[in-house]
């Protein structure tokens, strides 16, 4: 089912010159000192095993001592940069635990571990090659989500902030099982929104494993929150249902449990009012969103076959001609959102 759904490999693209504007306008772009291609010079490593002994696919890297202490330094700089005034004088407060390496997926990230020696805190953050249509995702993200997301571009390089939560498969596997009925209720309610987000703003590949799954303990119960971590498929893939979470085969027990617990009218009021948060964050973001959009409608982050799927099927899914009118990938997601602004605007 998977290779029907989506294309073996996803190539990079290279930031244009007018996305970089806007990356500069908006203070994404930033100097770091380090580099993608700098962390690639480690000398070893071994596999990291998870808490049931099972290959994460993530392994942990050692460099020479040499290059340790220089990279451990610049590493430390880029986590003051990313999350604080990125001055020096905590350095020394600071330090690196891990640097681990995946080569699953496209974006082969380095994740770096970074521990506060004083309390002995830690976070994480991403070191990844810098790609367009990721940059698009993770900006759309900021602008069009209820969450915030913080990243930096240097060239070709890009910095993500972690985004806390219980992965998708995790959850499913070790913590629904375990809810209560008014637990899964909520559940069934949040994944029908953020399946709708998702199919909005048109953010591909949200298999479980690309989503984490945000308890949030209120004085007398748990709510649950839906957030993507993966954002290389914006706006890709020509087949529509990339863009639908409730088509893959890794999310069947969150779809069973919307089937079993939703009726059909509580779904279609949850995906109206997500499509209502959308639109109102359009209005409130229309600036930004106009020149983030005018880049991408200029930028190919797609293949013209994928482009043409796209639009052809959204089409038939929408009964918007105006589609059929779309050159690119950007042009595609203006019109859709458009469309849900254009709607919201109507019941207004």
């Amino acid at each position: 089912m998977e290779k029907k759904l989506m294309s073996r490999k996803k190539p990079s693209f290279t930031i244009s010159e007018q996305l970089n504007k806007y990356l500069q306008t908006y203070n994404r772009n930033t100097k770091i000192p380090v580099s993608y291609d700098d962390l690639l010079r480690f000398s070893g490593s071994i596999v990291v095993y998870d808490r049931h002994d099972e290959d994460t696919l993530w392994v942990r890297c050692y460099y020479s001592d040499f290059e340790r202490e220089e990279i451990d330094n610049s590493l430390k700089r880029v986590y003051l940069i990313l999350h604080s005034d990125g001055r020096s004088e905590h350095l020394d407060f600071l330090n690196v635990d891990a640097i681990d390496y995946c080569t699953f997926g496209n974006s082969k990230p380095f994740r770096i571990k970074v521990r506060n020696v004083l309390n002995d805190n830690f976070t994480y953050f991403y070191i990844k090659k810098a790609d367009a249509s990721r940059i698009y995702g993770l900006d759309f993200e900021h602008i069009l989500s209820p969450n915030r997301i913080n990243f930096l571009v240097n060239k070709d390089t890009l910095i993500e902030e972690h985004i806390a939560g219980i992965p998708g498969d995790v959850f499913i596997k070790e913590h629904l099982p375990e809810c209560t009925d008014r637990a899964r209720n909520e559940i069934a309610k949040q994944f029908v929104k953020f399946d709708e987000r998702c199919t909005l703003r048109l953010l591909g590949d949200m298999r479980s494993y690309n989503y984490v799954v945000i308890p949030t303990h209120d004085f007398d119960h748990v709510d649950y929150k839906i957030r993507a971590i993966d954002f290389d498929q914006q706006n890709y893939e020509g087949n529509l249902k990339v863009y639908q979470p409730h088509f893959f085969k890794e999310n069947r027990p969150m779809v069973k449990m919307v089937s079993d617990l939703l009726q059909d009218t509580s779904v279609e009021q949850y995906r109206k009012e997500e499509r209502s948060q959308v639109a109102k964050r359009l209005i409130t973001s229309e600036k930004r969103f106009r020149m983030l959009i005018r880049s991408m409608m200029k930028d190919r982050v797609s293949s013209d076959q994928n482009v043409k799927t796209l639009r052809n099927q959204l089409v038939a899914y929408t009964r918007d001609i105006r589609f059929k009118r779309c050159k690119t990938m950007g042009h595609i997601l203006k019109t859709a959102l458009d469309f849900v602004k254009r709607n919201y605007l109507e019941i207004e």
